[in-house]
């Protein structure tokens, strides 16, 4: 299984490392390949470590203007034009999506693949990996949304969330392929 993380570039704090790592760790004892943004910095570097510590396989997916930070050892690396085109081939390459704790940059991509989801244009499973309650600001929203008629579908039907990696893994192997994948992503401008 490839699974497409988003999630922070940024040097954070054990809080939050641990659990990534414990994540990444237990993506690569099983086998699966971790899509993600490429950067050997901060958060995404301790992901990729995991993964790659523990046998697993490394697909990067950066941008021109971040390829300084790109890591040299990933089994394949990829650099997109922009942004945009960056997150349509995250979604595009994993069988399913994890977010992790992020800034903006997540933000971003976790409501743009919810958006694609609500219309039909994304079928694979979305787990909010909720790591230390750092999305509960968010999921409150979401219910919020979801309770108020915002939302087309249940929220149940766009995003699972976890408390932990073995959570968000069980919930990913549970899932995937249960899910419709339509054949591509739409490049959003």
């Amino acid at each position: 299984m490839s699974v497409s993380v988003f999630l922070s570039a940024g040097d954070l704090t054990e809080r939050y490392t641990r659990p990534a790592r414990e994540f990444a760790e237990l993506l690569g004892e099983r086998g699966h390949t971790l899509v993600w943004g490429g950067s050997d910095t901060g958060l995404m570097k301790v992901v990729a470590d995991g993964v790659r510590a523990r046998g697993g396989r490394l697909t990067g997916i950066s941008v021109g203007f971040l390829r300084k930070w790109a890591r040299e050892d990933a089994d394949e690396m990829t650099f997109a034009e922009d942004l945009a085109e960056r997150k349509a081939l995250l979604l595009g390459r994993g069988d399913a999506v994890v977010v992790m704790p992020g800034g903006v940059g997540t933000l971003d991509e976790v409501t743009e693949v919810l958006e694609l989801k609500k219309h039909g244009l994304y079928g694979r499973p979305v787990v909010l990996l909720n790591t230390e309650g750092f999305y509960d600001g968010l999921i409150r929203q979401l219910r919020h949304m979801d309770e108020q008629g915002f939302l087309p579908l249940p929220l149940a039907e766009l995003l699972f969330v976890a408390d932990t990696g073995a959570e968000a893994l069980e919930l990913l192997e549970k899932h995937v392929g249960a899910e419709k994948a339509p054949e591509a992503v739409p490049h959003s401008a």
